[in-house]
């Protein structure tokens, strides 16, 4: 897939305010930090299409994205750790929920990972959630450049380990590095594949 352009539409804290469910989405979240403002405008060639930040849980709202006119990237709130009170986690852990169970035109949730950390509760608790309500989830590695290459692929045989002891089916992995541009074409030939499936469900 080649991104023409990507641009924002709208930020919102009710699922039921997003742009009508017409067009394919696929949702980006992971903990606080984790790097997902740089590989959201990896993904898309822009550099400043998301807001990247070094503080912990700058993204506060349901941000849509419409790429190529044809699909949608949504940016969610981080979860785990961040320096709000604990009535705004709540509040933030409600919205993410709400979008994520009951919108209809959700491909795929896309959770990413630290690949230099090691499986954490948090993180595992938050699949485990995904998979229990049946959404369906794959799982990108982040920061590759910030380890050496077989470290690397020690970290993920790690997690691919940890989460068969879990589960029966590994979901699909990425790894990514949005400092080298790497990962970035597997990921849009994923969502390329999911879109041309969603129009012909939709033809049908």
């Amino acid at each position: 897939m080649k991104v023409q352009d990507a641009r924002y539409v709208m930020s919102n804290s009710d699922y039921m305010k997003c742009p009508d469910p017409v067009l394919p989405e696929y949702a980006f979240i992971g903990r606080s930090n984790v790097g997902k403002s740089s590989l959201i405008n990896m993904l898309t060639g822009k550099k400043a299409l998301a807001k990247t930040s070094q503080q912990p849980g700058k993204t506060q709202l349901i941000n849509h994205f419409i790429v190529n006119e044809i699909w949608y990237l949504v940016d969610l709130p981080g979860y785990g750790y961040a320096k709000v009170a604990k009535t705004e986690r709540e509040k933030w852990e409600k919205m993410i929920n709400d979008y994520l169970y009951n919108r209809p035109n959700l491909i795929c949730t896309f959770v990413l990972i630290d690949v230099r950390h090691s499986a954490l509760a948090v993180d595992l608790e938050f699949m485990a959630q995904l998979g229990e309500a049946g959404i369906p989830f794959h799982i990108i590695f982040t920061k590759a450049d910030k380890l050496k290459p077989g470290q690397v692929i020690t970290q993920v045989e790690a997690y691919k380990k940890k989460l068969a002891d879990i589960w029966e089916e590994i979901p699909p992995m990425f790894v990514t590095s949005a400092e080298k541009n790497e990962g970035r074409d597997p990921i849009l030939q994923t969502i390329e594949a999911y879109n041309k499936a969603f129009q012909n469900s939709q033809k049908s």
